[in-house]
């Protein structure tokens, strides 16, 4: 159920088990791909994520999928044109108020559905604080999908052969597919500059000059339909799990 499009009305009478709140960035993706790719993925590997749990449950309950958080962690991109931001401290804090509404219409098993690198430490702490009020009983994790697509998890990098394979699976119009050659002859081969583990370069502009890190021309649709089954089916089995699992608040 998108959340969005439901009435409450609606949301009274369903069984939710559990919502997927999105979570994306408005940032660059190199010259082919749009600011919104973080945003689009997520939501598209909540909804088919989603979907995969609600066919396991044969029909018996929902999924609730909020709209999604579209703006996030993401400085490091300040330097090309058209990137967004917030603080670390807005985005955690607007985050979890926001998940903290769902607990008060008893919905009080959340995902949070993550599209962007930079966001994975403020969720992580995001879905521990939630779990530990003691104002509801509800339990929260974050989800990355990228990290949970098998060996395909070594490739990522940004604007990359995996994001623009999960775009042109799930929204192929809006890569430039005319731009695909140059963003890879562009690209970086590595995030970062690294010295002794630790990374030099706080800005993507320092080591990127278009804003691509690895070879967007390796991420084909075919690859991106792998992506999708598997970045849901792993959100599916983890949503299963969350819902079993009692309150750290009890």
């Amino acid at each position: 159920m998108r959340l969005a499009d439901a009435t409450w009305t609606d949301v009274r009478d369903a069984d939710v088990d559990i919502a997927f709140i999105p979570v994306g960035s408005t940032e660059q993706h190199g010259p082919h791909a749009p600011l919104g790719t973080d945003t689009l993925d997520a939501i598209a590997v909540a909804e088919e994520g989603a979907a995969a749990y609600e066919s396991a449950e044969a029909g018996t309950s929902e999924v609730a999928v909020t709209p999604p958080i579209p703006v996030g962690v993401a400085e490091e991109h300040r330097a090309f044109e058209g990137t967004m931001w917030v603080s670390p401290d807005a985005f955690r804090a607007y985050v979890r108020e926001a998940a903290e509404s769902l607990p008060e219409h008893g919905i009080d098993r959340v995902v949070l559905v993550n599209g962007h690198g930079g966001n994975v430490e403020a969720l992580a702490e995001v879905a521990r604080q939630f779990s530990r009020d003691d104002a509801h009983d509800g339990y929260a994790v974050s989800f990355t999908w990228f990290e949970a697509v098998g060996e395909h998890a070594s490739d990522m990098g940004h604007a990359g052969p995996l994001e623009t394979a999960l775009l042109r699976a799930t929204n192929p119009d809006l890569v430039r597919e005319e731009r695909v050659a140059a963003a890879s002859e562009g690209a970086a081969d590595r995030w970062g500059e690294w010295v002794s583990g630790v990374n030099l370069a706080h800005d993507s502009a320092e080591f990127t000059a278009n804003g691509v890190v690895g070879d967007p021309t390796a991420g084909d649709a075919a690859r991106g339909e792998e992506l999708l089954d598997r970045a849901s089916g792993a959100l599916a089995t983890l949503a299963a799990a969350v819902v079993e699992r009692e309150s750290i608040s009890e």
